[in-house]
């Protein structure tokens, strides 16, 4: 699936006092907001930027400060007192240089994640919400998240009171099929029958060793977990490609949603598990 926008501009259009705020908030910034290209392109532009910050000098600098700071105090036990004295006041040096390049990374990644265009963009999004309009997808790195993030994070979506909703609207989009709701429902679920087949196979394994090495027949009954390891695999294995096919259907229902809401369609907001088919996409 290819990045998208979290609403577009038809859908923006769809309520005409969005659509008027949208071109206010533009305008204050120098940005058509209703215009997808133009939003994709600010979108690029600005990651750029926060990565570029991220992977600056001061992140060098931070990083490499703090491992030495770290590191050192250890390697100086072995060394004589008075030069181990020098070493501790060097790991205080290393300290407060990683400290303020580090605390001046973030002032300027702060910086570029509160960029005047990113910001009016937030305050659209956020008018959008108030007045019912459904967002598909906020990147979490839009409001300053950790990938697959919750919270609101550094610099969250503006929140309004709530609107009531214009009265003439296009069709929603379909309900969820069967098969998506059972995605959301077990994507969270399982991921442990790998761990413990791993774990009745080595515990019949070992049984049967002691019970050799030992002369203890009745504990060869351990072997039997040999083959239940075996039952649970393929139980992981069954599940394993359900959730794959369903997977499949969800993700085609999250295409089918975004593009209906790029021709101005309206529905429902995606649930987390199926925001997460976005972001992994990023």
């Amino acid at each position: 699936m290819t990045n998208r926008t979290p609403i577009s501009g038809a859908l923006l259009a769809t309520d005409a006092r969005v659509l008027a705020a949208a071109h206010a908030i533009g305008a204050r910034h120098g940005v058509d907001y209703t215009n997808d290209a133009a939003v994709t392109a600010l979108f690029a532009e600005r990651q750029r930027a926060m990565r570029a910050t991220q992977r600056g000098w001061l992140a060098w600098m931070g990083g490499l400060t703090l491992t030495a700071g770290v590191i050192l105090p250890v390697t100086a036990t072995e060394l004589p007192e008075r030069t181990a004295k020098l070493a501790l006041l060097g790991t205080g040096v290393l300290l407060m240089v990683a400290v303020t390049s580090l605390t001046a990374l973030c002032v300027h990644w702060k910086r570029e994640l509160t960029h005047p265009a990113l910001s009016g963009y937030r305050e659209v999004l956020g008018v959008a919400r108030a007045h019912g309009l459904p967002l598909t997808h906020v990147p979490a790195w839009l409001e300053g998240r950790t990938s697959g993030g919750s919270g609101k994070g550094w610099a969250p979506i503006p929140t309004y009171p709530k609107v009531e909703a214009a009265p003439s609207r296009p069709a929603d989009v379909a309900a969820k099929p069967a098969a998506v709701l059972r995605y959301e429902e077990t994507a969270d679920t399982g991921g442990w029958h790998d761990e413990t087949g791993c774990l009745l196979l080595l515990a019949g394994l070992i049984g049967a060793g002691w019970a050799w090495s030992n002369e203890v027949p009745l504990a060869y009954g351990l072997l039997a977990l040999i083959p239940l390891a075996i039952v649970v695999w393929m139980a992981g294995s069954r599940q394993g490609n359900e959730k794959q096919a369903l997977r499949a259907e969800a993700e085609a229902y999250v295409r089918t949603v975004a593009a209906a809401r790029a021709a101005g369609a309206r529905g429902p907001e995606l649930s987390p598990v199926l925001k997460k088919l976005l972001e992994e996409d990023e």
